[in-house]
This record gives structure tokens, C-alpha cells and sequence, in this order.
């Protein structure tokens, strides 16, 4: 794995971060996590991540509104932003495609995927 691609998650629940984290590294990348929007929205222009793992429902300010934050600044606009997202039914793949494309992500991720194909999900989205 390309141990420079960095991955920040931002996440309200610490144990989708603890558990993100855990499998993402143990792959070989470099995490950093947020724990609200605001939070994310400074550590993306801090740590200048290769992509973004965003909580859809979050408190305060929401993963869309931070997605919308996010690329209407030209230093993040070009970042990658998967959307996790545990919202309609685990079968219905095209309403979740249709919430990321309505939002501008670039695609999303099922909190209830299974943990061991987030690797590969995310590895396909950098095109490894």
C-alpha cells in the first residue's frame, strides 16, 4: 500500500473511527479523524489528506454542508470524499449512489459493509 496517502475520517461515533482506523492502517495508510464537521473542516486544511471518509448525519454541522464547504474551496475542492452512511436499506444500492451523486461525493461507503472489503473499497477509489 502507498504509505503517503492519507485518509481523514470524520466521524461523530467514536467507535466507527476507532474501527475505520484500525483497518485503514493496519493497510498501510496514514489516518487522521475529526469528530464533528467544524473539527474536519479545519483538519482537512491542515493535513491536506488524499481523501476524506464523511459521515453523512452527524450533529451541528452536517457531512453534506462539510462536503459543500469542502469543495467550494479551491485548496479542497479537488480531495476525494466518500460519504459513510448507514441511511436506506442495506439492498437498495441505487438510492445510495443517487445520495452521493446529489451531495457531489465522490461515491460512499455502507457503515454495515462488511469491515473486510473497506480496504478494497477504499483502495478502489485511488485506483489500487
Amino acid at each position: 500500500m502507498d504509505l503517503s496517502k492519507t485518509i481523514l475520517i470524520i466521524d461523530d461515533g467514536a467507535d466507527f473511527r476507532e474501527i475505520f482506523s484500525v483497518k485503514l492502517t493496519a493497510a498501510g495508510y496514514h489516518i487522521e479523524t475529526a469528530e464533528s464537521g467544524a473539527e474536519g473542516i479545519k483538519k482537512v486544511k491542515e493535513c491536506k489528506p488524499d481523501m476524506v471518509l464523511l459521515d453523512v448525519k452527524m450533529p451541528g454541522i452536517s457531512g453534506e454542508d462539510v462536503l459543500s464547504a469542502l469543495r467550494r474551496d479551491p485548496e479542497t475542492s479537488f480531495i476525494k470524499i466518500i460519504f459513510t452512511t448507514s441511511l436506506g436499506d442495506a439492498t437498495d444500492l441505487e438510492t445510495d449512489i443517487a445520495l452521493a451523486k446529489k451531495f457531489g461525493a465522490d461515491g460512499y461507503i455502507k457503515k454495515t459493509d462488511d469491515l473486510d472489503s473497506l480496504v478494497a473499497i477504499v483502495g478502489s477509489y485511488f485506483n489500487l
